[in-house]
């Protein structure tokens, strides 16, 4: 009756996972993440690999076989590598700093922009229009660098502002003489 998942997660050394009904925590070099899991789905650990299992072929049960599978596979992966995400700014004049550990931004503003990070959270500046977001949660680094991106959006008639490195920018023709 119940299926395993096409793909094992496989478990690099010195990865340890606790597994609990309905919570999973896994340890690695970099820190310690938990996660809530549905409670239908069956967690297992074998042969250093972590496998999920689903009860029924249902759609709900299939759709939270993948969800549970990636956010294990996600956890595992920020426990051992790290995430990160690259962000521009672009403009005359726009660029960042690290004031201790908080990112001071000026981007256009009477008045610089200090965004302090949360707990997990670590901010680099490389160069002035560079800023790296890195923690072990993707889900934490995804809404971080949101945060700071929404401080000053890419608009579409010059193209200023704070975007993700590689992100396109639709431009806009201004209006004609």
């Amino acid at each position: 009756m119940s299926r395993i998942g096409k793909q094992p997660i496989e478990l690099p050394s010195g990865v340890n996972v606790a597994i609990s009904p309905g919570r999973v925590q896994v340890n690695g070099p970099l820190g310690e993440l938990s996660q809530t899991v549905p409670a239908r789905m069956q967690i297992e650990q074998e042969n250093g690999n972590l496998v999920v299992k689903r009860p029924t072929e249902r759609g709900e049960d299939r759709a939270l076989h993948g969800l549970t599978r990636s956010l294990l596979a996600n956890m595992v992966e920020g426990v051992t590598k790290g995430y990160e995400k690259r962000l521009e700014l672009q403009g005359v004049g726009y660029r960042a700093a690290l004031r201790g550990t908080d990112l001071e931004l000026n981007v256009g503003f009477s008045h610089p922009v200090v965004i302090k990070p949360p707990q997990g959270i670590a901010f680099e500046v490389p160069d002035a229009t560079t800023v790296l977001v890195k923690g072990i949660d993707k889900q934490q680094v995804g809404e971080i660098a949101a945060q700071v991106r929404k401080v000053r959006p890419p608009e579409p008639y010059k193209g200023k502002g704070i975007r993700y490195e590689g992100e396109y920018v639709r431009r806009k023709v201004g209006k004609r003489a």
